[in-house]
C-alpha cells in the first residue's frame, strides 16, 4: 500500500462518524488507523487524526511452514516474461531448481535475473508482470 492511498483513507475517515479502522490483507499487510477523541473537530487533519502503517512480516501458518518465499533483492519493475510476446518463465505448478531463472527485475536500466534459491514446485506468484517491486517484497511461494 502506497503513502497517498493511506493520506486517502485518513481524509476519508476524518469525514466520517468512524473512530477506529483496523485494515489487514492477504500480504501481511496490517493498518490500524484510530481518531484523537481529545483534539477539537476544527483541528487540523494531521493533529486530529493518529496513523500508523504497520507492516509485519506474515506469521508463518501450519500451510506456510513448507513454503520458501523468494523475495525481491531490490527495488525495481518486475518482469514474469523475458520480452511481452513470451511465455512467463515460470507458472505455479512448474518445478524449478536451485539457479533456474524465475523473472527479472529491471532497476536503472539495468535487467537483473532473479534466480531461485531453491529445488521445489511454484505454489504462488505473489506478484503481478510489470509490477513495482521494493526490496523484500514477497515474488515466489516454492514448496
Amino acid at each position: 500500500m502506497e503513502y497517498d492511498q493511506i493520506k486517502k483513507i485518513i481524509n476519508d475517515m476524518s469525514e466520517s462518524s468512524l473512530n477506529s479502522l483496523n485494515i489487514e490483507f492477504p500480504d501481511g499487510v496490517k493498518i490500524n488507523i484510530t481518531k484523537d477523541n481529545n483534539v477539537a473537530k476544527n483541528t487540523v487533519l494531521n493533529e486530529s487524526i493518529t496513523a500508523k502503517a504497520i507492516v509485519q512480516a506474515k506469521t508463518s501458518s501450519n500451510d506456510d511452514q513448507d513454503l520458501n518465499i523468494v523475495k525481491s533483492p531490490m527495488v525495481g519493475t518486475l518482469y514474469l516474461k523475458p520480452s511481452p510476446d513470451e511465455k512467463e518463465f515460470v507458472k505455479v505448478g512448474d518445478k524449478v531448481k536451485k539457479g533456474q531463472v524465475l523473472c527479472i527485475i529491471e532497476a536503472m536500466k539495468l535487467m537483473n535475473e532473479i534466480e531461485s534459491e531453491y529445488d521445489g514446485e511454484i505454489i504462488e506468484i505473489c506478484q503481478t508482470n510489470e509490477a513495482m517491486v521494493e526490496y523484500g517484497k514477497p515474488l515466489f511461494k516454492i514448496k
